[in-house]
């Protein structure tokens, strides 16, 4: 095929890599072709440029092949995921909220910015997996759900401890972000508990489209979940509205609630500061059992489950209307 023009070497690949390509030129023994990657992930990315060198150098007369891709620019918004305290279970919420998200067609992804404790690597099912990196860019971590998460977690090992100054875990959220999402629409940031540098970063870099709060209904979950949207406010991030977290325990036995946390207080606090609630996350034996697991009930249908994904519709209403 010495005397073949760029035409007849695209009609030579396969269907699936015609449909790519946008041109192809064909001379001195080089074949030079530009491809539409866009809507693909950056492994698939990947895939599609090796596939096309095999068919091309496979083609009679080429003896180099040159691919430039290109991609419609993704507009990528960011939910950052916070409390004003630990242990109200903001990465529990940011897990499930990723998970529902993707069931529910969105392209999703997931940053643990929780520098000091990572926990979606157990969450999501990605413990011991590094992630990938090329040309100081790193590839988020497939998880088992149907979309890339990027942890503290995936890059150390688990039982060593972090400690860092500020500026250090503000540099690593950085790198965590500016990682390769691919097509990646929503970018779920679980942030640390507190306002410290890490929120600041946040705020003043990657300025997120809005902020989900999190909270137990007690007051003194309460008090800090004010002063985390004080933050949000003061940096000119809407937010999107209150979860409560831990609201109602039921006996798996007998089937009676009680409220060792008490009940209604973060719908109310939301309600006094003019913040839209989102809803209740019970407190249950089985969200602890299937996050120790590795198998967010999100991924099901479960009460629990459904739960979560109704949290996570409210906030995918409240992004499509901006």
């Amino acid at each position: 095929m010495t005397g073949s023009t760029g035409d007849e070497l695209k009609a030579a690949l396969p269907p699936a890599l015609q449909a790519r390509v946008t041109a192809l030129r064909f001379a001195e023994g080089a074949a030079t072709v530009v491809a539409d990657v866009s809507g693909l992930d950056a492994i698939e990315r990947e895939r599609t440029e090796a596939a096309l060198r095999v068919a091309l150098l496979g083609q009679p007369g080429v003896s180099e092949v040159r691919v430039a891709m290109t991609a419609d620019k993704v507009q990528r918004r960011i939910i950052a995921v916070g409390s004003g305290k630990g242990g109200v279970g903001k990465s529990t919420l940011s897990a499930n909220l990723a998970v529902a998200m993707s069931r529910l067609g969105r392209k999703v992804g997931l940053v643990d910015a929780d520098i000091y404790g990572p926990s979606q690597p157990r969450l999501l099912q990605t413990e011991g997996i590094k992630p990938r990196a090329k040309d100081s860019k790193m590839f988020p971590v497939p998880s088992p759900f149907g979309f890339g998460v990027l942890s503290m977690g995936n890059l150390i090992e688990g039982d060593k401890a972090i400690a860092w100054r500020g500026p250090m875990a503000s540099g690593a959220l950085g790198q965590l972000i500016d990682a390769d999402w691919g097509d990646a629409e929503i970018l779920i940031v679980d942030l640390p508990p507190g306002t410290g540098d890490v929120q600041l970063t946040m705020l003043q870099r990657h300025k997120p489209a809005g902020a989900v709060i999190v909270s137990t209904p007690q007051d003194l979950a309460l008090i800090d979940a004010t002063r985390a949207m004080q933050l949000f406010n003061q940096a000119g991030v809407p937010i999107i509205g209150v979860v409560e977290n831990m609201a109602g325990y039921m006996c798996p036995h007998c089937g009676e609630v009680s409220d060792p946390f008490g009940s209604g207080g973060a719908e109310a606090e939301a309600a006094r500061l003019g913040e839209a609630f989102l809803g209740r996350i019970p407190l249950t034996i089985k969200i602890r059992q299937d996050s120790d697991a590795g198998q967010p009930p999100a991924a099901g249908d479960s009460p629990e489950g459904q739960a979560f994904a109704a949290i996570a519709r409210r906030v995918l209403t409240w992004l499509d209307n901006q």
